[in-house]
């Protein structure tokens, strides 16, 4: 029986569906899980070389480029299995990688999601950033994972080899309930890309269900496909929408502290990048900060929404310090060293 809908969602990336799609193919069993490709109106030729190449794969095919997080939640609506895995297209997966996570997802009811480790493809030995063994966040709402922390990733030497609960899994490898998907919200598509996968576990976590990180199940991510990490866009991004995140979810009481945390080292980071010479990653951060004030208003729905149904009593935050502290003034680099403090 089909349980598992893998939904690879694609933008002029026939490269990748190229490199790793056969792959993908010879490492699922066709009894247990569909490869479904979600096309946001690709102009390469995309759908021509999976229709060509790829007649088992089923196309949802838009007409427009909807982006990561509305891309998906038309996508996981179409869907009609129990479960669904979100998979980027740079992503190499390995053999038997799906059982594991089902598996677990079956042995823990109360979990909506989890992910495996996610490790770097052009270095096997190292996590890869987004999402490594396992995301968490940390007490200014900065996100990070087991196994890296900012721009720096550990070398895999088995000591996130447990399984584990975290704060959220990565939108690169996520399996999740599609009933709980749906209804907790989806992805917020005013996200468009970056972070909506974090958002959407708070939403989990706040409101008493968990996510789970399975080390057992491997996979290997490119990174940057879409964006290259450096990128001023993929910044604004991450800046504006991290800041969203903690609006619609934070209660008033962390709110307002963090907030007032947040101003100041955002514009920190920006006058670090003014003096590296960095210009354009500078005003990704101001555009950041100001678009976030200006789409304040559109979120105050979804913040009461959100905060009426919430039970957790305060963020629920695998990390009570502040990794900025941590990595620039500590110089940690090790984030099981810096669970040990909890």
């Amino acid at each position: 029986m089909v349980r598992v809908s893998i939904i690879i969602l694609n933008y002029n990336g026939r490269g990748y569906l190229e490199k790793f799609l056969p792959v993908l193919f010879k490492s699922v069993s066709k009894d247990l899980a569909k490869i479904i490709v979600a096309d946001n109106a690709s102009t390469d030729g995309s759908v021509e070389y999976l229709t060509e190449s790829w007649p088992d794969a089923e196309i949802f095919q838009f007409q427009k480029n909807y982006g990561f997080a509305e891309g998906y939640n038309i996508a996981i609506k179409r869907a009609t299995t129990e479960y669904v895995l979100l998979l980027n297209s740079d992503v190499e997966v390995t053999p038997g990688f799906l059982e594991p996570l089902v598996k677990y997802m079956e042995s823990n009811p109360k979990v909506a999601a989890c992910q495996p480790k996610i490790m770097q493809l052009s270095d096997r030995s190292r996590f890869e950033k987004a999402g490594a063994a396992g995301g968490l966040i940390d007490a200014l709402g900065y996100p990070f994972c087991r196994g890296r922390i900012m721009d720096y990733t550990e070398v895999d030497s088995g000591q996130y080899d447990n399984e584990a609960f975290v704060f959220w899994a990565s939108g690169a490898c996520m399996l999740v309930r599609r009933k709980d998907f749906i209804d907790y919200g989806g992805f917020d598509s005013e996200f468009f890309a970056h972070q909506e996968e974090i958002d959407l576990c708070f939403r989990f976590n706040a409101r008493g269900r968990k996510v789970g990180a399975v080390p057992s199940s491997v996979v290997y991510h490119l990174g940057g496909g879409t964006l290259n990490y450096n990128n001023p866009q993929k910044t604004y991004y991450n800046f504006r929408n991290n800041l969203l995140m903690l609006y619609k979810n934070l209660k008033p009481k962390h709110l307002v502290p963090i907030a007032i945390m947040r101003f100041f080292l955002d514009y920190l980071a920006a006058l670090v990048f003014l003096f590296k010479g960095d210009f354009a990653n500078a005003n990704a951060v101001r555009r950041a900060r100001w678009d976030f004030i200006k789409m304040k208003s559109r979120f105050r729905a979804k913040r009461r929404a959100n905060l009426e149904v919430s039970i957790a009593k305060s963020i629920p935050s695998a990390y009570r310090g502040s990794i900025v502290f941590e990595y620039y003034i500590l110089h940690r680099r090790n984030v099981k060293r810096m669970q040990k403090l909890n």
